[in-house]
């Protein structure tokens, strides 16, 4: 007997799939935001969070810095699984025609959020190598969420050649409509 799996039922996993990650996302990005304020406005030994500690004692200003870096990043992957999520509740996937322009749009838009994420990460990492170099001790890349930045990139690049593609998909698409 063969079990046929169908294009719905992989929407419907991806689906559950993106909201475990957005709701994920959503929490790491508002633990990093109230960290920084909580921090900065009521407890300065929370700055052990992430092991930011050193940095927070050397400079309250690179400390925000760093903490908007990271926060900026983790908001815009929570809005990226935000928009994954929201296409694919408002069921705008349309096999038929695949080509349209709510498609186009959101492939556009994950497109700049990925360049927006690479170079939030980017910026990040040089930052963080900068107070390295200044004899701050800062944890690893990884732990602070910062890595991966040319992947980003190169996924937001991607997703641009494909937006493209689709908008010439979408520009065909209507002149074959308006032929018939």
């Amino acid at each position: 007997m063969e079990i046929k799996i169908g294009t719905q039922q992989i929407l419907t996993v991806l689906y559950v799939i993106a909201w475990i990650i957005f709701i994920g996302l959503c929490i790491e990005a508002g633990t990093h935001i109230f960290n920084a304020l909580f921090t900065l406005l009521i407890n300065p030994q929370a700055a052990s969070y992430l092991n930011l500690k050193a940095l927070y004692q050397y400079d309250k200003g690179y400390f925000i810095t760093e903490l908007s870096l990271i926060s900026i990043s983790s908001v815009l992957k929570a809005l990226m699984f935000y928009l994954i999520v929201k296409i694919l509740h408002d069921k705008k996937l349309n096999m038929a025609q695949p080509f349209n322009k709510e498609l186009g749009r959101f492939i556009f838009n994950l497109s700049y959020l990925s360049m927006g994420i690479g170079l939030f990460c980017y910026w990040g990492v040089g930052n963080t190598a900068w107070l390295v170099g200044k004899g701050v001790q800062m944890p690893d890349i990884q732990r602070l969420r910062l890595g991966g930045a040319d992947v980003w990139l190169f996924m937001g690049v991607t997703l641009l050649v494909i937006a493209q593609i689709f908008k010439r998909g979408i520009e065909i698409q209507s002149e074959n409509e308006l032929t018939v």
